[in-house]
């Protein structure tokens, strides 16, 4: 047994330095590729990553689709009105990957890990966040593309758009991220999140047009959050005036941030 020093501050050995600010982009960055290379290593997660949103995208450009016609969207092409909505979808999903990661990691003792070393806290939240949002983001953009998607925006509107559809992902990985922390295991935080992310998702306008929807449904269909993005989103890749829905979708944002970013940080130090 090795005996301190007289006068050893015993938590300094037991936790690891603090880093300076520049630092922390540089370990999230290392973090996201750590869970970048883990989706290689288990083809399970390539599974879920990448080909769901792609049977995803199939099936609603070419079973559903053929069912909805253009009338009913404002004249718009379905697979211009669907991909904004596929986008979202995908990067709720992500934030259900954020959940299981974040538990599993919880679990396995690969957290306590992280904070022994001289990194930045919060290079575990957001390298998790990055890597989920390089996997999905591209991997939608090129079945997008090629299942027939047509942008008819300006190059502002697409970045505008983007720049939303990755701060509403952001602000869901506070949500899940706090039920990863919540729970004990993987397992648990996939079955936690789904309650979540069923009413969200498929009672949206991420797929089709509220107003085909019974009329009990509308109100929470057209003010949730994912619908509101969906409709930000959809307006500014099709050049439609998109500056109320736009705002009403940074609201939401602002708002999920604020709620669940101190909870989050709250129960990772208390687990931690």
């Amino acid at each position: 047994m090795t005996t301190l020093p007289a006068g050893t501050d015993t938590a300094s050995v037991v936790t690891a330095p603090k880093v300076d600010r520049p630092h922390a982009f540089g370990d999230a960055l290392v973090i996201a590729w750590r869970n970048l290379l883990n989706i290689r290593r288990n083809p399970q997660l390539l599974v879920f990553a990448t080909i769901q949103p792609v049977i995803f995208i199939l099936n609603f450009r070419y079973v559903f689709g053929g069912a909805i016609n253009a009338q009913s969207l404002g004249g718009v092409a379905y697979v211009n009105y669907l991909m904004p909505g596929i986008f979202v979808q995908t990067i709720v999903f992500g934030a259900l990957t954020t959940a299981v990661g974040l538990a599993g990691d919880l679990h396995l003792g690969i957290i306590e890990r992280f904070k022994s070393l001289p990194i930045a806290r919060s290079a575990v939240l957001t390298g998790r966040t990055t890597a989920d949002l390089i996997r999905n983001f591209f991997v939608m953009c090129i079945v997008g593309f090629a299942v027939g998607w047509q942008i008819v925006s300006d190059v502002w509107g697409i970045i505008a758009a983007v720049v939303l559809i990755l701060a509403f992902s952001y602000s869901l990985s506070w949500i899940f991220a706090f039920v990863g922390l919540s729970v004990k295991d993987a397992e648990t935080a996939q079955a936690a999140s789904f309650p979540i992310l069923a009413p969200l998702i498929f009672a949206s306008s991420a797929f089709i047009p509220v107003q085909t929807m019974p009329g009990w449904l509308q109100p929470w269909a057209k003010h949730q959050p994912v619908s509101v993005v969906c409709d930000a989103a959809r307006d500014l890749t099709l050049g439609l005036p998109a500056g109320t829905a736009t705002l009403k979708a940074l609201a939401w944002i602002i708002g999920i941030v604020a709620v669940f970013a101190p909870l989050a940080v709250r129960k990772y130090r208390k687990v931690t």
